[in-house]
């Protein structure tokens, strides 16, 4: 197949108020080209509206009817997502024509990984069908789904991006991605094998212990952390917590870990904290891979944090470079995915393995419109 222009969306489980949308060029296997991208801002009554589903999200529990907000955000959201591709389109000097599918991931509110003898359970609000009318193209979206049906974990999906942009590295198990957004997931691929899964939180706790205190939306720079002190008895404690020891694949919602992990702490001890633990999972995560690497490429909004890099380095035991270390868009990656995966939906690919998400055999994804 010749590579075609995609564009991916995302929007993150940490609720930065952005949109994140990014154009790329490929054929679902390599990538030809990088195109433009940006963080397209949502204005703040949809923002609120958003956090107001989280939690009304989090009540529901998959537990009868669903909210009557779910279908209010997801309209809003889909109309401010679908403006945001096409003012990105257009400013880029492509058209809507010129664009082969996009790959909307939307706003997971809620997401429950399987357990013995139960399956898992996950919704992201975004309707496909009017995203495709809006912008007159093809639309890949609810990428997660049929993951879960067959009994696999619908997260992480981000393994086949980031094995691609690995195998540009030239990379043989040294080297593994991670990824800091509400929750931190890692990608490790020696060429022939690739593994994925969610270590632990990463910005969606501090960020939510932050708010809470009054002290705006996140650690920023991690001044906080630094100028706290991290407790060690209760770090090690929270250690212990099963998921960090239990086998891949496996994944989380982002309230699995809460800001209450802190609870009690003042506020630069209790982002300290949690700015540790962070990393202290990531490191537990390592020691899980086939071969522990020795370098970690981080994308997501927790790169920009000094205190987590720092953490991870000294924590984790792992040398952490940004992603732009290596000429990658750090800010984009996670878009990129959505359009990567949206051409491998549209061409039959498939887009999460056992290794990845423990589906039953290697599974396409997603519902196309268009």
């Amino acid at each position: 197949m010749e590579p075609i222009w995609a564009v991916g969306l995302m929007t993150g489980t940490v609720l930065d108020g952005n949109i994140d949308v990014a154009i790329l060029k490929t054929d679902g296997e390599t990538i030809s080209e990088f195109g433009a991208y940006t963080l397209a801002p949502y204005d703040e009554d949809i923002r609120a509206l958003l956090v107001e589903t989280l939690a009304a999200a989090r009540a529901w529990n998959f537990e009868g009817p669903e909210p009557a907000i779910f279908a209010e955000a997801e309209d809003k959201l889909t109309r401010a997502q679908a403006d945001a591709v096409r003012d990105l389109v257009t400013s880029s000097g492509l058209s809507l024509d010129d664009i082969g599918v996009v790959g909307f991931h939307g706003q997971t509110v809620l997401h429950r990984a399987p357990q013995p003898g139960r399956i898992g359970d996950t919704r992201q609000l975004g309707d496909g069908a009017l995203m495709a009318e809006m912008l007159g193209t093809r639309v890949v979206y609810d990428f997660r789904t049929a993951d879960v049906r067959a009994g696999g974990q619908g997260a992480p999906l981000s393994a086949a991006y980031h094995a691609a942009l690995l195998k540009g590295l030239g990379t043989s198990g040294e080297t593994a991605v991670l990824n800091l957004g509400g929750v931190a997931n890692i990608t490790w691929s020696d060429g022939e094998r690739l593994v994925a899964f969610d270590t632990g939180p990463a910005n969606a706790p501090i960020n939510d212990f932050v708010r809470e205190r009054g002290h705006g939306e996140m650690d920023v720079s991690g001044r906080l952390a630094r100028a706290g002190k991290v407790d060690e008895a209760r770090l090690s404690q929270l250690l212990t917590h099963p998921y960090l020891a239990a086998p891949y694949p496996k994944s989380l919602d982002r309230f699995d870990f809460s800001a209450s992990m802190a609870e009690g702490c003042g506020l630069e001890d209790g982002a300290a904290l949690l700015t540790a633990f962070t990393a202290c999972a990531v490191g537990k995560g390592l020691d899980l891979l086939p071969r522990r690497p020795e370098r970690l490429i981080v994308c997501g909004g927790g790169r920009h944090n000094p205190a987590i890099m720092d953490a991870l380095n000294a924590r984790a035991g792992v040398e952490a470079a940004p992603a732009e270390d290596v000429g990658w868009r750090g800010d984009a990656i996670e878009a990129e995915c959505f359009a990567f995966l949206a051409v491998r939906s549209s061409r039959g690919l498939p887009i999460s393995f056992p290794t990845t998400t423990g589906a039953p055999e290697p599974m396409t994804g997603g519902r196309i419109v268009g």
